[in-house]
C-alpha cells in the first residue's frame, strides 16, 4: 500500500473536536492515519512527499442530487416554468439519447465535478450501466440508480423497473466499493401509486435506499392533492417509501406537519438552491426542517437546470438565501453550510467514514490554492471557503487515496477526446443550435 504524507498543510478536517489543523495528513492506501500537528514518522519512510505550502486541504464535496448526462442539455430551454422545461425542452430531447450519448455526458460532468472538487455524486438517469463504467473509469465516487419513469404501458414499466433492479445488483459495492446503489421512482408526478409501491417492493427486496423527486413545485403538490386527495409526504408514506431509508430530492413546498413525518421517518433532503432559483421552484424551509432534526445536504440538480455543477456556489447559496429570507444572518453559518456539501452529504447517502479528514476515513480529499487575493487575510479559512471561494480554485483531488487531479489536470481522463465526443453528440441530437 502506497504511503503518502503532506507537510506544511492547511486543513479543514469538519470535524468539530478539530475542526482546522495546520501541520500533517497522512494517507495508507485509502485511508486517512494521521492528522496533526507533530511530524508523526521520518519523512523518508512514505512513498510520496507533497509540500502543503499556499494549500488548503479539506474533505471532497458530496453531490446528493443530479442527472449527469443532461451536461448535453446546458442552456437548451433556459428561463422556463418546470414543467414547460420538462415536457416542451427536456423530455423530447432525451429520448433521443444513446448510450454513447450519456457516457459523453456523463463524463463531461465528471470532468466538471472532478476539477471543481466533488468527490462523489448521486447520478438518477437511463442507461446507468454507462454511468457506472464512467465512475469505474475516472475513480470518482458514484451513488447511482436507474430513475424510473411510469408514465408508460405495463409493459415497459416491468421492463424499467427490471433494468433498475438489475442495474443495481451489477453494481452495488464495484468499482473497489466506489459504487453504492439505489432504487429510484422518478417522482410522484410521473409514476403511478402502484408502480411507486413495487418500486418500494424491490427496495426491500434489494436491501437498498430509495431517492425520489418530491414537493419541488407548488403545481406539483396541487396536482398530486387534485389527482391522489394527499399532498406529496403523504402520499408517499401511504406507498409505504419511507419504509426504506430515503433521499427526496427539493422537498421546497412542506408544511409543518410534512416536516415533522420525514424527521420521524428519518427521511433526508437533497437542497439543490441554485437549480430551484433558476426554474422559479421556490426556496426550501431548510432552516425548520434542521431544527426538526431531518437532515439537509446539498445537490446541483443536472446541468440543465443549474447550469453548472459547482457545489461551492450551492454552498454559498445556501448560506445567504436563508439569511436573506429569515432576516436572520446567523441562520445557516458557513460552518453548518460547509458540513452541508461535505460530511452531512456523505451522511445523507450512506457512505461510511466519508466527508471528514481524520483517521480512519477515506482519503477523499481536495487542495484549494490559498495563495491567491480572495483567501486573504488569512482570518477564517472556513469564511473563505464558504463565502470567497469556488470551483476554480481547486487545484488537486484525491479519492480512496489516488490522487484524480493534480494542478487542475484530470489524471485518469482524456479531457480534449470527452469534449470533442461530447460536442459530436450535441451536433446530432440537437442539430447543434
Amino acid at each position: 500500500m502506497s504511503r503518502i504524507i503532506i507537510k506544511n498543510g492547511v486543513f479543514v478536517t469538519m470535524n468539530e473536536a478539530k475542526p482546522l489543523v495546520h501541520g500533517y495528513m497522512t494517507v495508507v492506501g485509502t485511508t486517512i492515519q494521521y492528522i496533526g500537528e507533530e511530524l508523526p514518522a521520518p519523512l523518508d519512510s512514505y512513498d510520496e512527499v507533497i509540500d502543503g505550502n499556499h494549500r488548503l486541504y479539506m474533505p471532497g464535496l458530496v453531490n446528493t442530487h443530479g442527472h449527469a448526462a443532461m451536461s448535453l442539455l446546458r442552456g437548451y430551454g433556459d428561463d422556463l416554468a418546470l414543467q414547460v422545461w420538462l415536457q416542451e425542452k427536456m423530455w423530447p430531447n432525451e429520448a433521443k439519447f444513446t448510450a454513447h450519448d450519456v457516457r459523453y455526458g456523463t463524463l463531461l460532468s465528471i470532468v466538471e465535478m472532478l476539477k471543481g472538487g466533488t468527490t462523489s455524486f448521486v447520478d438518477m438517469y437511463d442507461h446507468m450501466n454507462e454511468v457506472a463504467k464512467a465512475v469505474e473509469e475516472t475513480g470518482i465516487r458514484g451513488c447511482l440508480t436507474r430513475g424510473v419513469i411510469g408514465l408508460c404501458p405495463p409493459e415497459v414499466q416491468d421492463s424499467k423497473l427490471a433494468e433498475a433492479k438489475q442495474f443495481a445488483r451489477d453494481w452495488n459495492g464495484k468499482a473497489e466499493g466506489r459504487i453504492t446503489t439505489m432504487m429510484a421512482p422518478h417522482a410522484p408526478y410521473t409514476c403511478p401509486p402502484d408502480y411507486i409501491a413495487r418500486i418500494v417492493e424491490a427496495a426491500h427486496e434489494l436491501n437498498l435506499p430509495l431517492h425520489t423527486h418530491m414537493s419541488e413545485t407548488a403545481r406539483e403538490v396541487a396536482d398530486n392533492v387534485e389527482q391522489y386527495g394527499l399532498r406529496p409526504v403523504a402520499h408517499l408514506e401511504k406507498l409505504g417509501l419511507f419504509s426504506r431509508p430515503s433521499i427526496v430530492a427539493h422537498g421546497v413546498h412542506l408544511n409543518d406537519e410534512e416536516i415533522a413525518a420525514l424527521a420521524r421517518y428519518d427521511v433526508h433532503v437533497s437542497h439543490n438552491p441554485g437549480s430551484n432559483l433558476k426554474l422559479a421552484s421556490g426556496i426550501a424551509r431548510v432552516i425548520d426542517l434542521q431544527r426538526a432534526g431531518v437532515l439537509v445536504s446539498l445537490g446541483t440538480d443536472s446541468a440543465a437546470s443549474n447550469n453548472n455543477l459547482d457545489m461551492f456556489e450551492e454552498i454559498r447559496l445556501a448560506a445567504l438565501i436563508h439569511k436573506g429570507i429569515s432576516g436572520d444572518p446567523t441562520a445557516i453559518p458557513a460552518a453548518s453550510a460547509l458540513k452541508m456539501g461535505t460530511l452531512d452529504g456523505a451522511k445523507s447517502i450512506w457512505l461510511n467514514n466519508v466527508g471528514s479528514l481524520q483517521p480512519g476515513y477515506k482519503a477523499d480529499f481536495i487542495a484549494i490554492d490559498i495563495d491567491q487575493p480572495h483567501f486573504l487575510p488569512r482570518s477564517n479559512f472556513i469564511s473563505h471557503l464558504v463565502y470567497s471561494a469556488s470551483a476554480k480554485d481547486v487545484t488537486d483531488v484525491w479519492v480512496d487515496g489516488k490522487c484524480l487531479v493534480r494542478s487542475g489536470q484530470c489524471l485518469t481522463l482524456d479531457e480534449e477526446k470527452i469534449k470533442r465526443e461530447f460536442e459530436l453528440c450535441f451536433t446530432r441530437l440537437t442539430g447543434g443550435k
